[in-house]
């Protein structure tokens, strides 16, 4: 496999776990700031707000998990179907993407 290719993949992975962490994220913090104000006013409804709360951020958490489904599906596949398996660029190759996700898109 041609080494552009490797490295472009192995960004891709670092981006697309982070990308897709950043919505979920930001809509998880949203979710539970509104469900701490609606139980402070409604301190009676505390048991639906935190059962629908709980629920939601299951769903937001499931698209983090398809971005690191996507993620590793493009590392296994550089993995798998390279014929150069163990040369010395394939370490800096992953630790590129690793970098690219570390510092671009810190959790």
């Amino acid at each position: 496999m041609n080494p552009l290719i490797s490295a472009a993949s192995v960004i891709a992975a670092g981006l697309a776990v982070g990308l897709a962490s950043i919505g979920p994220g930001v809509g998880q913090g949203t979710a539970a700031g509104q469900a701490v104000e609606g139980i402070a006013r409604q301190p009676e409804a505390e048991g639906k707000i935190r059962g629908t709360l709980l629920l939601s951020l299951a769903f937001m958490e499931a698209l983090t998990i398809y971005g690191l489904v996507v993620a590793l599906a493009l590392l296994l596949q550089i993995l798998l179907f390279n014929p150069r398996k163990g040369k010395k660029y394939d370490k800096y190759v992953f630790r590129l993407g690793s970098w690219t996700c570390r510092f671009f898109f810190p959790l």
